[in-house]
């Protein structure tokens, strides 16, 4: 059987939705039955719309290894609530675990459920629970989505305790640009809670439910991109305070003293990031009566993607090390070898220190080293002469070679060059999975120690046919002119090709092909620069590497055709 997991059960979570009958209710083997509250309550609280009133429809008589389209077979029911169940199955022809809501064809929400899942099925991105499924047949409609069985719920760290700034940041930021993402293509969660929530092992946070788990429970709003800002607004002041921004205890985690209304995070628990706690509040739409500045609410995913992108980046606390012992010296080394031992407590003598050396060779040893000394100062202070003058006579030529303006019409004038700040970076996958999600933000720390890390191929250098390529987008803080890029690289060989694309967002809207080339190059080294052959005006640049050098095993990955990127830098 497969591994059992609730990191992928979807919208059949321990959200408080109150089973049709008493046996169901003890149907679900996860646990997830238990501590429930009303969901009505919770929706409510949170301002996504009212619910339908529970289907009259008769529960569905289906049961563990009952195979739909004689591919997907049922091994246990998750949920069954509100007229239709949520399973986990097997999916024997491709031999992997998946979810499955099943519910009647005559349900009257049937219809909007096959709609929304239809529709989440085509975003494709790949921070959303993908939906593999969604099918009318013989009198069923069933959904197939994703089973994560390494992914972790955001109920289940906060049990635990809150989150670090830099773990809120992280998700705060992945959250909200895919909520940006899927309400750009007209796509709306509704439900978007700490069961929706997950964190895989890789450190990558993934959403489940993005549309169907509204459609399921006959949620709707008026207003759809408030509420979803809403909800992550409460997500990321659940993440600081590990309390519920409502009076309600919900998700596990106990709401707000009575008659006080929304407080700030930083006023529930001492030592919160006062940033992220602004933003928080920001996104809880509290009429813009954040904790001190008092700007406006965020109503919409784009402005608090623009406001998460205002705020100065957060980085990983600083990992502790812990000292070698010291050093043992035995007695051989500390000279008492054959010695008796000294008795305890017994005052041992301080050896003296030896004489300096006072005699006749001495002297002439000391004024030999200082003779040495200022012939070696004298030399040094004239060719040091010897070289300013050389550049002074050549400080035409060398005028001549320094990048200059070509709108410039004096010419005496170089070109400034400003380093640009990155704000935020993604992985960027045209097909297949994706390599390391979780360490992009590495390649820009300022460390040289921290890398990104592409998986090993048997075949190299060029990655294509079974792989067009890998890469990062990086977002700029501003639209800016992209004049150099220099990126630090861990195995050296031949060799590393690399180009610069821009893009119009995080999650490219086109392919490869679609973009426009900034520059190009290639490597045999650990270091590389890309100068830009057209000068492209961009806030957000696709690093895409083509070629990656043949390197021995390490203790990150075995031998094959691999790189991993550091240091990433643009210039202006």
């Amino acid at each position: 059987m497969a591994e059992r997991s609730t990191a992928a059960v979807d919208v059949a979570d321990n959200s408080g939705d109150e089973p049709l009958t008493a046996e169901a209710d003890q149907s679900t083997a996860d646990g997830v039955a238990q501590n429930r509250e009303r969901d009505t309550e919770i929706d409510e609280a949170q301002g996504s719309g009212g619910t339908e009133g529970p289907e009259k429809a008769s529960p569905l008589e289906l049961h563990s290894g009952h195979k739909l389209a004689r591919r997907y077979r049922l091994e246990e029911c998750v949920t069954r609530l509100d007229g239709f169940s949520s399973w986990r199955a097997v999916d024997e022809k491709l031999r992997r675990a998946v979810g499955v809501h099943l519910l009647p064809a005559d349900h009257s929400r049937a219809r909007s459920v096959l709609a929304a899942a239809r529709s989440a099925a085509l975003l494709g991105d790949p921070r959303f629970v993908q939906v593999l499924d969604a099918v009318e047949e013989n009198e069923l409609v069933y959904v197939v989505h994703e089973w994560l069985p390494d992914a972790v719920e955001l109920t289940t760290l906060l049990a635990s305790g809150p989150m670090e700034p830099h773990d809120a940041y992280q998700m705060v930021s992945q959250i909200g640009s895919a909520m940006a993402a899927a309400h750009r293509e007209g796509l709306a969660h509704l439900r978007l809670n700490p069961n929706a929530v997950l964190r895989t092992s890789s450190g990558q946070w993934r959403i489940r439910g993005l549309a169907v788990s509204a459609a399921l429970r006959g949620i709707s709003s008026a207003t759809p991109q408030r509420t979803d800002t809403e909800s992550v607004g409460a997500l990321l002041y659940a993440g600081l305070t590990q309390r519920w921004p409502y009076e309600s205890d919900a998700y596990g985690l106990a709401g707000l003293p009575k008659d006080v209304g929304l407080i700030a995070p930083d006023q529930v628990r001492a030592n919160v990031h006062r940033g992220l706690s602004e933003l928080s509040m920001r996104a809880l739409a509290n009429d813009g009566a954040t904790a001190s500045r008092h700007e406006s609410p965020c109503t919409t995913p784009e402005e608090l993607v623009k406001a998460i992108g205002e705020m100065p980046r957060i980085r990983p606390p600083e990992p502790t090390f812990t000292g070698p012992p010291e050093y043992q010296r035995t007695t051989y080394q500390q000279g008492t070898y054959g010695r008796p031992a000294p008795h305890p407590g017994a005052t041992q003598p301080v050896p003296a220190p030896p004489a300096p050396l006072q005699s006749r060779t001495g002297k002439a040893l000391k004024w030999a080293v200082s003779a040495l000394l200022i012939a070696a100062l004298g030399l040094g202070s004239w060719q040091l002469a010897d070289a300013l003058m050389d550049n002074g006579g050549k400080s035409d030529d060398t005028n001549k070679t320094q990048t200059t303006d070509g709108n410039n019409k004096g010419g005496g004038k170089n070109a400034p060059v400003t380093l640009l700040k990155i704000d935020n970076a993604q992985e960027y996958a045209a097909e297949g999975s994706l390599q390391a999600p979780g360490d992009t933000g590495l390649t820009y720390d300022g460390s040289s120690s921290t890398y990104w890390r592409t998986k090993s191929y048997n075949s190299g250098p060029k990655l294509a046919p079974y792989k067009p390529g890998v890469g990062i987008v990086y977002e700029l803080s501003s639209p800016q002119t992209i004049s150099t890029a220099t990126i630090g690289l861990r195995y050296r060989g031949d060799h590393t090709t690399v180009h610069l694309y821009a893009t119009d967002s995080l999650s490219p809207s086109t392919s490869v092909d679609g973009m426009k080339e900034i520059g190009t190059a290639t490597t045999s080294g650990t270091s590389l620069t890309v100068k830009a052959s057209n000068k492209l005006k961009t806030q957000y640049v696709l690093l895409w590497i083509t070629d990656v050098p043949k390197a021995p095993q390490d203790s990150y990955s075995s031998a094959g055709y691999k790189q991993a990127v550091t240091d990433v830098k643009f210039t202006g």
